[in-house]
């Protein structure tokens, strides 16, 4: 099973603040664990959604919007991909983690969607493209 573990931004994360040497050295060290299990597939921290915009969709009309964004406790900081056994275990891995701001954080997990997920609708075809897709992928071809 694969998880986005999603770091939740704060105050300080959409202001730009960056995060000390002993953070970056625990985070470093709690990478480290991931790979050395085999459960990290990616992760990076994010720029602050100033930075960002949204494409918002009303039918075949697409609307450019600029960060920042209010709401700041639905923004994200970063995110892990994990490949791990069960929700359970990567609550498990969260509960050892650094405090990813310092401060007042919070981490959410959700399971990403496998092809099996889709049912019949994913016609063998649409498998078959899928397949590619992640091929070129993986090769950096895409």
């Amino acid at each position: 099973m694969r998880f986005m573990i999603i770091i939740k931004a704060n105050q300080d994360t959409e202001a730009g603040v960056m995060p000390d040497e002993k953070l970056m050295t625990d985070m470093g060290k709690f990478n480290e664990e991931l790979v050395n299990a085999g459960i990290m597939q990616a992760g990076d921290g994010l720029h602050p959604s100033s930075k960002g915009a949204r494409i918002k969709f009303s039918g075949d009309k697409r609307t450019v919007v600029n960060g920042p964004f209010p709401e700041t406790r639905q923004l994200i900081a970063g995110f892990w991909i994990w490949k791990v056994k069960s929700k359970e275990e990567a609550i498990e891995w969260v509960k050892r983690c650094p405090n990813p701001t310092g401060a007042d954080s919070e981490i959410e997990i959700r399971q990403i969607f496998e092809a099996e997920d889709f049912g019949a609708e994913f016609t063998p075809e649409l498998r078959a493209q899928e397949d590619r897709i992640r091929a070129k992928m993986d090769a950096g071809l895409a």
